[in-house]
């Protein structure tokens, strides 16, 4: 039977051959069309272990009566499979699993025990006392033809491939023999995936929308297969930053080659070789079936070692989907399957959105710049937001929202995702710096056109990422900037912890580095790396593993900040202890100055909403607090709070209490020079 769905006429022919089968195997133990008992000089009234022992030394069988109608029963086999449209799912077995002719009537006396209640009468009567239900191996031994004491061993078709089972604990001759449930309904013509496997697998379908680069990696496996050296099938190992176009890659070629495929996550494979055996089994035994291919797809770098144990248990094709390819025993080819380029992305959502790809004034190029999304995702989510685009009058907003948010679930678990709302007349700094910050939005607005458009990527293909560092004081203003650079952008921003992702296991450090620009490059968020300093002090001079580790960790994240399509930040509040050789990597470099009392007092005239109850407030005596821009927003709320619990305006007095309240904290107390005159004596 074809992996195809079979038609209504095959199975009904598929059926009658199977009547006529059983009928022959009737006919053979001796039993008429009515279902009599055997004639009393058949040689089946003989013990099932008379009759093995007459098997294996070559007793003469007595020769069936004239009237066992064994040449109409023959004739009737033949009949039916002449009338089948393509061969039978017997037929097929057999020659895909290369079953000899006494296996074939094995596996159709267990199939007819099941099937046809006379078939297991006559066989439980053939048993001789005491009866037993089923058929026995001995029964099979003395009652087929060509018997073979092999075809039960554990590596023989029957049992390689678990088409039939036998009782072990009445002995191997007179332990019945069960067929499969899967080969049961097989036989039947009723073709599932095994039951054992259905919570393990999930089709897949080719794709709808596909990346031209992506089928060109189609072109180039089918050809590789095609010229594959007859020493073994190989695996098909897809590696890349698209995880979802490697499912589709797969797909497709599977579709071009006429089979099926189904998805394996390579975690769930079990962790003992036992089951590994048994899962590699059943798999296998379900390519025939099912004319069906695997894809292992790992959610990780590289693959658990149970699943490369699964892997190489394997014999036919196979494919693999990881990030990193690692080293096999089995033969493999090697293909990469990244995202799409700008280009591409940006036809692929013409094609999804269709006429509405024409109401969003030119934004695709934008989005496609800025995202990194897969042909898979652009499909799904241009379906999902078409109907909210034809109804609104800002659909540009509505996309670009929406691919902001598609990369939000990867993030959100290795990062804290920062609210932006503030703007640039919130950030007081000189204009120097404001210059500065303006001149990174503006790289970041136009990366795909200075470096795409106007080819200046193909001169450099390393530093097309956009990096900075914001160096100064805690407070001066450093994070309020990466803030209003992510809400003028309308970029999400997430803050990592550096002295968080250092680890002090060798590789470690860069194992969760990568884990946070793999999952930003979807949504080009801004990524800001606090404390820097744990990380990007000045390199030492190599004197063990330990240093030179601690120095690869530092190259890794300088190669994948120039990599990374997006803005990458870093902070610091000793930049002078920063390694001068990495400041040069950098493109950007803002420092943030301790404020001056002229710009205290800025900020002491931003520091409260315009709602705020205020009282008689001196914001030129408050200046002289030699305070950072933090910490005057944290004693202005603190006085806040203040006067809000006494129910009364905020004032000087309140004030000078969340002074003193911040000093402690810094463990530094004012000086009375600071504070003259805030309040009368």
């Amino acid at each position: 039977m074809s992996a195809l769905a079979a038609s209504q006429d095959w199975i009904d022919a598929n059926q009658r051959l199977m009547v006529a089968e059983f009928d022959r195997l009737k006919q053979r133990l001796g039993a008429n069309s009515n279902g009599e008992t055997p004639a009393p000089a058949g040689e089946l009234r003989r013990t099932p272990w008379q009759r093995l022992i007459a098997v294996l030394f070559d007793e003469p069988k007595q020769p069936p009566s004239a009237d066992a109608g064994s040449e109409p029963r023959a004739s009737a086999v033949e009949s039916a499979r002449a009338a089948m449209p393509a061969p039978a799912a017997i037929d097929y077995l057999v020659e895909h699993f290369g079953l000899s002719a006494f296996e074939r009537n094995v596996l159709l006396l267990c199939a007819g025990v099941e099937m046809d209640s006379q078939l297991a009468a006559q066989c439980e009567i053939a048993s001789g006392p005491p009866r037993r239900q089923g058929a026995s191996f001995g029964l099979a031994l003395a009652a087929l033809d060509e018997p073979d004491w092999g075809a039960l061993a554990p590596v023989s078709p029957l049992r390689r491939w678990r088409l039939v089972e036998i009782d072990e604990s009445a002995g191997l001759a007179q332990g019945r023999l069960r067929i499969d449930e899967r080969i049961l309904h097989y036989l039947a013509g009723v073709n599932y995936l095994d039951l054992r496997l259905r919570g393990l697998l999930r089709a897949a379908t080719p794709p709808v929308a596909m990346a031209d680069t992506h089928r060109a990696v189609c072109a180039a496996v089918q050809g590789a297969l095609e010229t594959a050296s007859a020493g073994g099938v190989p695996v098909i190992w897809l590696t890349g930053d698209d995880a979802p176009g490697q499912a589709d890659v797969a797909a497709e070629v599977a579709a071009a080659l006429g089979v099926r495929l189904h998805v394996l996550r390579a975690e769930d494979v079990p962790a003992s070789h036992a089951e590994v055996e048994a899962l590699a089994t059943l798999w296998e035994r379900e390519t025939v079936l099912l004319g069906s291919t695997l894809l292992v797809s790992s959610g990780a770098d590289s693959l658990p070692a149970p699943a490369m144990h699964f892997i190489e248990q394997l014999c036919g094709l196979a494919f693999v989907s990881a990030s990193q390819p690692q080293p096999l025993e089995r033969p493999t080819l090697r293909f990469t399957v990244d995202k799409p380029a700008p280009a591409e992305q940006k036809r692929l959502w013409q094609e999804v959105l269709g006429a509405g790809a024409t109401r969003l004034n030119g934004a695709l190029d934008g989005i496609a710049g800025q995202f990194k999304l897969s042909a898979r995702s652009i499909q799904v989510e241009g379906a999902n937001l078409a109907p909210a685009l034809a109804a609104s009058d800002r659909p540009d907003r509505i996309m670009w929202s929406a691919c902001r948010n598609m990369g939000r679930a990867k993030l959100d678990g290795l990062a804290q995702r920062l609210e932006s709302s503030a703007g640039w007349d919130d950030l007081l700094l000189p204009e120097v710096q404001k210059d500065t910050l303006r001149q990174i939005g503006a790289h970041v607005r136009n990366r795909l056109k200075v470096y795409v458009e106007w080819g200046f990527a193909d001169r450099n293909a390393r530093g097309l990422g956009i990096s900075a560092l914001f160096a100064g004081e805690s407070g001066t203003g450093k994070t309020m900037a990466a803030e209003v650079l992510a809400h003028e952008l309308q970029l999400d921003l997430y803050r990592i912890d550096l002295s968080a992702v250092v680890s002090k296991y060798i590789g470690e450090t860069e194992k969760n580095l990568r884990r946070v620009f793999d999952a930003a490059e979807d949504s080009g968020a801004i990524l800001l790396f606090d404390e820097a300093d744990a990380l990007f002090g000045k390199r030492s001079e190599v004197k063990d593993s330990h240093d030179r580790y601690a120095n690869i960790e530092v190259s890794y994240l300088l190669q994948r900040m120039e990599s990374y399509r997006g803005l990458a930040i870093l902070t610091t509040n000793l930049k002078a202890a920063l390694d001068v050789a990495f400041q040069r990597r950098l493109r950007f470099v803002v420092h943030f100055p301790f404020p001056d009392q002229a710009m205290r007092e800025a900020i002491w005239r931003s520091a409260f909403p315009p709602r705020t109850r205020l009282g008689a407030i001196d914001t030129g005596k408050l200046a002289r607090l030699n305070v950072t821009g933090g910490s005057i927003r944290n004693i202005a709320i603190n006085a806040a709070f203040r006067a809000a619990d006494l129910g009364e305006p905020v004032s000087m007095a309140h004030l000078l209490h969340a002074a003193h309240f911040e000093a402690s904290k810094r463990g530094s107390p004012l000086s009375a020079a600071e504070t003259r005159g805030w309040v009368p004596i």
